[in-house]
Formats: C-alpha cells, structure tokens, sequence
C-alpha cells in the first residue's frame, strides 16, 4: 500500500500539495513522471486534497521539482528543509 507524506501548504493564494520522491523519480522519462504526477493528483484529490500536486527530489544539488512553470520561483526559493518542515498529511492507497 503506497504512502506518500505531504506537505499541503496554502501559497500566494493557491493550494500546493507537495510530495516528496525518492531521487529514482528524476531518472524517469518525462512520460513516466507526468504518469506518477497524474496518479498523485488523483489519489491526493480523492483524499480531500485540494491544489495542485508537485513532486519534489534530491538532484544532488538544489531541490528538483516538477511544477508548472509560474510556480518556479517559489520552487527556486525552497529546499528540502523546507518541505519537510512543512508535512502536515499524508496519501495512502
């Protein structure tokens, strides 16, 4: 039973559910990522979850993600530390 820990935060006035991934996710086809991102969206929706789902991983540098493009300052300003300050739920399957 897959469990993702989520950090569902509240940002210039839109709903962000963020997902940590193990780093694995950003070896993934863009096919496969847009896959997983579309099954967390889901399941995250169906858990009463509202926003928009972003993954976020370890690139062995700076925080990766996976977000829509006008939220990539917001995504270049945080980091892991930050995430994982901010997990306050969970999606399970």
């Amino acid at each position: 039973m897959p469990r993702y820990d989520v950090a569902h935060i509240h940002e210039q006035g839109n709903d962000l559910i963020i997902i940590p991934l193990e780093s694995s996710f950003g070896m993934q086809s863009q096919a496969a990522q847009h896959q997983t991102v579309d099954e967390l969206q889901i399941r995250a929706n169906s858990a009463g979850l509202k926003g928009t789902v972003v993954p976020v991983w370890s690139s062995g540098g700076p925080m990766a993600f996976l977000a829509p493009p006008n939220w990539h300052p917001f995504f270049c300003s945080i980091n892991l530390q930050f995430v994982a300050a901010n997990i306050n739920k969970y999606i399970s399957w």
